[in-house]
């Protein structure tokens, strides 16, 4: 295995440039899509401050349905046979994206919700605040990778649930909806091989792309707003590659993980 990772960064429209990527070229999409939460009335706790929450101009689409059917199609054509798509979303686009990976033929394997134990208070104080997030795992055939006994060991030798508790993002970048690096170094670990190609078609500030490279895996992002596309070339740029923080001690080492099929 090389050493060397190739890292493409794509500043652009993720619904053009996804069409540029060959044919089934993707072992693993991991998805944090726009989901119309910007604006003035739209409003997170950062840092113990009131912030108006932006992720930018494509959170701002009208119709959230037709856009998440538009993008889950490009990114259906790229996706390998045997890999995997993983949607991260909240109550309000969840169940459009739910009902996308079912029209598209694609087999949901779990719904995992993610528990942040440190999740921000709501300001409005109107309902109970969220500290949930949830992730669509799918694939396009009954047969896909996935690393059953590593995430049995990353989950202390116990079989992995679809609760995950893993404390939200401090935030290391100015990205209202940063992902953790543990969250990602949970699902690309167990969702792919090193050398495998991970694409992120809404790439932020480019955690998806720091935990690729951390790992051994090549990595495709796309990003339309400039400032968070410099933010994640830069982190990208200076992460190292640890290609053996999440793996299998060698007693548990074999080929039984490779492939999984779905009853």
């Amino acid at each position: 295995m090389s050493n060397k990772v190739k890292i493409d960064l794509l500043k652009g429209d993720a619904l053009e440039l996804l069409g540029k990527l060959p044919v089934k070229s993707a072992n693993l999409i991991f998805a944090d899509p726009p989901y119309n939460l910007s604006g003035k009335n739209h409003l997170t706790c950062k840092n113990g401050k009131v912030a108006i929450c932006n992720k930018g101009k494509w959170d701002e689409i009208e119709d959230i349905h037709k856009f998440n059917k538009q993008w889950l199609e490009a990114c259906f054509r790229v996706l390998k046979d045997d890999g995997t798509i993983w949607v991260s979303g909240t109550l309000h686009n969840h169940p459009s994206i739910g009902v996308l990976l079912k029209k598209l033929g694609l087999w949901i394997i779990n719904d995992i919700i993610w528990y942040k134990p440190n999740a921000a208070p709501l300001l409005q104080g109107n309902r109970c605040a969220p500290s949930t997030e949830l992730i669509w795992l799918a694939s396009k055939s009954k047969k896909y990778y996935f690393n059953y006994e590593l995430a049995r060991e990353l989950n202390g030798g116990k079989q992995m649930r679809n609760l995950w508790t893993i404390p939200a993002s401090r935030h290391l970048t100015e990205h209202p909806t940063e992902k953790p690096e543990s969250l990602l170094q949970r699902i690309i670990s167990i969702g792919s091989k090193q050398g495998d190609i991970i694409l992120d078609p809404f790439m932020g500030s480019g955690t998806t792309g720091v935990v690729a490279k951390q790992l051994g895996r090549n990595f495709i992002g796309i990003e339309i707003d400039q400032s968070y596309f410099n933010i994640a070339t830069k982190r990208i740029e200076n992460t190292k590659r640890t290609p053996n923080l999440f793996t299998l001690s060698p007693s548990k080492q074999d080929t039984r993980h490779c492939q999984f099929s779905l009853s």
